[in-house]
């Protein structure tokens, strides 16, 4: 099956995660919105599916549309050896996807705390203000909870032996907690080594170093959720 993954072109964003799963899969399939007229298409789809997405990413697999980072990866985890084969051990990775999700919505509101539709430089006072609060609480309670589920594992990764797409995304993650928040990074990982560990092995993967190091991978920026204004990281 080719799959198409619509999503906004400029930005790794929510669509990162799944991009992520699919390289490490090797699976065949296309950045619609990163070809010609893509953006176009992502919102004619968006708009006439029988199942829409209220917003991209989502996933078109044969006739069916799925939407949402989560449970795209739901999806795919199973049909590309990325989760646990149990039902039990799937809803597990779930769960822990479902966590990282809401680490990934604090993290686009340390620079967007009131409105999305407010210009940062519009709630700088309050970005700031919030930034504080999720480097110095949010972060190490988020990060120190994954660390103690590789090390109740046994690891190497977060459930055991096996890598799975929880995994891919914890490696997000961390990539972008450390391109937004340099200085601060370095004294958290301090504490959260096996967290750290998990996405080292990650990044060594070989489909996963491939992909990081091709055009397909784009780079973090200021227009995407991990962004790097200074006066945050303090």
């Amino acid at each position: 099956m080719r799959y198409e993954l619509y999503y906004w072109p400029e930005i790794q964003g929510r669509g990162e995660f799944v991009r992520l799963a699919l390289e490490e899969a090797a699976a065949n399939y296309v950045d619609v919105a990163r070809g010609k007229g893509g953006t176009g298409k992502t919102m004619k789809l968006m708009a006439s599916a029988k199942t829409p997405s209220f917003a991209p990413p989502f996933l078109k697999a044969g006739q069916v549309v799925i939407g949402q980072s989560a449970n795209i990866l739901l999806y795919l985890g199973s049909r590309h050896g990325l989760a646990p084969k149990s039902e039990a051990g799937r809803l597990w990775i779930h769960q822990i996807q479902l966590t990282l999700a809401d680490l990934v919505k604090e993290a686009h509101d340390t620079h967007h705390p009131i409105a999305s539709s407010l210009y940062y430089e519009d709630q700088k006072p309050e970005a700031k203000r919030y930034a504080a609060h999720f480097l110095d609480e949010r972060v190490p309670k988020y990060l120190g909870w994954l660390d103690g589920l590789v090390r109740k594992s046994g690891g190497p990764f977060l459930t055991g032996r096996k890598l799975t797409y929880a995994d891919l995304s914890l490696f997000q993650v961390v990539s972008g907690l450390r391109y937004a928040f340099p200085q601060a990074m370095r004294a958290i990982e301090k504490k959260v080594p096996r967290a750290v560990e998990v996405h080292d092995r990650v990044i060594a993967r070989p489909n996963i170093e491939n992909y990081l190091n091709s055009k397909r991978r784009l780079a973090f920026n200021e227009m995407g959720i991990f962004r790097r204004y200074p006066e945050l990281d303090a």
